[in-house]
């Protein structure tokens, strides 16, 4: 009877991990999937910006001179334009680690290198939106008290694709934010499942 009982047990425990392997895989699957999609639809919306600004010139004739609005006029802009550019190339390249590491399987320091290069990239996009940002306001509603005057209003057209170009690096703002989040979970969760392996280890 006894030892019916215990291959029962054994049957049961079994079961119970090849189930649980099948789970982590599934989640796995899900897991680099959607890293997959979010990094290459940042970098679609970074390489979009990153068009938008290039094209967007627009030339007018004020008091009798002929002025050229163009995104390398401004710092500001021409520092999202970088950054825009940087963040194309880094998603590329983190697809490239993504698919290594889902070959590789489930290293704990790639989850970690993921999650700091997304806080990385992260605070590089959103740096680029702030001061595009501020820009871009002043351009369109001026500054009375400094005596800044507003010239969207005389190139109408140039505006609005350096705002079309700073809602899509926003996108890409919001992507890496949604990466960092998944990426740090991921290697939280990570080291959580090292721990309790570490402690059933230990335990006779």
């Amino acid at each position: 009877m006894a030892p019916g009982v215990a291959g029962e047990k054994a049957s049961d425990m079994v079961q119970a991990k090849s189930l649980g392997f099948a789970g982590s895989n599934t989640s796995k699957r899900g897991f680099f999937m959607v890293q997959t999609m979010v990094r290459v639809f940042a970098a679609v919306c970074t390489l979009a910006a990153i068009c938008v600004m290039a094209t967007s010139s627009q030339t007018v004739v004020l008091f009798g001179f002929t002025i050229k609005a163009h995104y390398t006029d401004s710092s500001a802009m021409r520092f999202l334009f970088v950054t825009d550019a940087v963040v194309t190339a880094s998603s590329v390249l983190s697809l490239i680690f993504v698919y290594h590491s889902r070959r590789s399987g489930s290293n704990p320091k790639n989850f970690f290198y993921l999650f700091l290069h997304d806080m990385v990239i992260m605070v590089l996009v959103i740096s680029g939106c702030a001061a595009s940002t501020a820009v871009a306001y002043i351009g369109r509603y001026g500054e009375e008290k400094t005596g800044w005057m507003a010239i969207c209003n005389r190139v109408s057209k140039f505006c609005n694709h350096m705002t079309l170009a700073m809602v899509l690096s926003y996108l890409a703002f919001l992507s890496y934010f949604a990466l960092a989040v998944m990426s740090g979970n991921k290697v939280k969760y990570q080291a959580n499942d090292e721990y309790q392996s570490n402690e059933r280890q230990a335990c006779p």
